[in-house]
């Protein structure tokens, strides 16, 4: 299947076209097989949250908007479901807020590195992280450890979509401020996070990305009142509520 071949009028667009980015993944050596089993577990959240963004986290895609321009130095992760779905909007993101991007997979392989690597470049990255690993994240014991010193180690900020739970807790224990997208509102990675977005990564990556453009150049004092208005514990309330009472109304859900 080919995204030509599937009719923008298919009630399962979005689902079949995000769902052929990952087998393409696969098939081009960039995401793990196992990435597609974590993409139908996220798909089966987008359902119920009706596949569209809820005013809770468009706010919190705001939020995270102020903390990347107010950041030192924020770093974008990118895992392989990442580069797959989303590889422009991550490198459009990454240049709107001076963001670093730095590749990070929990099964790592020199050559699997090396071509998302490329696919970023591909789209536009002129420069990625995470090929040279020489530093790690104290307290995990798994390849996710691996960082670089002047990436995701050196960070303030980090984006971390389709997180694990385990490295958000140790990040969060390094005291950086971390942005995490997650479908899941239950999850350790969103219950961990600074900033939890519970959205699909297709449409939240991009709605950061709107929101930073607008705020560029706003007053420290702008940035600051957003984050200080942000109420996390709400945001995931708010996605946890809509899941369960089934407040999605997207056109597309069947």
């Amino acid at each position: 299947m080919s995204e030509v071949e599937v009719p923008e009028s298919h009630p399962r667009y979005d689902s079949l076209l995000t769902r052929h980015r990952i087998e393409a993944g696969v098939e081009k050596g960039i995401t793990s097989r196992q990435g597609l089993i974590a993409q139908g577990r996220g798909e089966a959240f987008d359902y119920l949250l009706g596949e569209e963004t809820i005013p809770s986290a468009d706010a919190a895609a705001r939020a995270a908007a102020a903390h990347f321009l107010l950041a030192d130095h924020p770093v974008v992760s990118v895992n392989g479901n990442v580069a797959a779905l989303v590889p422009q909007e991550v490198v459009e993101l990454a240049e709107v807020t001076g963001a670093d991007l730095e590749v990070n997979l929990f099964n790592r392989a020199d050559e699997r590195m090396r071509a998302i690597a490329d696919h970023l470049r591909d789209h536009g990255a002129t420069a990625v992280k995470g090929l040279r690993a020489d530093a790690r994240i104290p307290g995990l014991d798994h390849e996710r450890a691996k960082v670089d010193a002047d990436g995701i180690a050196d960070a303030d900020v980090v984006l971390v979509p389709l997180e694990d739970g385990d490295r958000a807790e140790a990040l969060g224990a390094m005291d950086k401020t971390e942005v995490v997208i997650d479908l899941n509102p239950l999850s350790r990675s969103a219950r961990t996070a600074t900033v939890p977005i519970v959205d699909n990564v297709v449409r939240a990556v991009p709605d950061i990305t709107a929101h930073a453009r607008e705020l560029r150049g706003a007053e420290r004092d702008t940035f600051e009142g957003i984050i200080a208005d942000f109420d996390r514990q709400a945001a995931l309330d708010a996605a946890e509520l809509a899941i369960r009472e089934g407040e999605g109304t997207s056109p597309r859900k069947e």
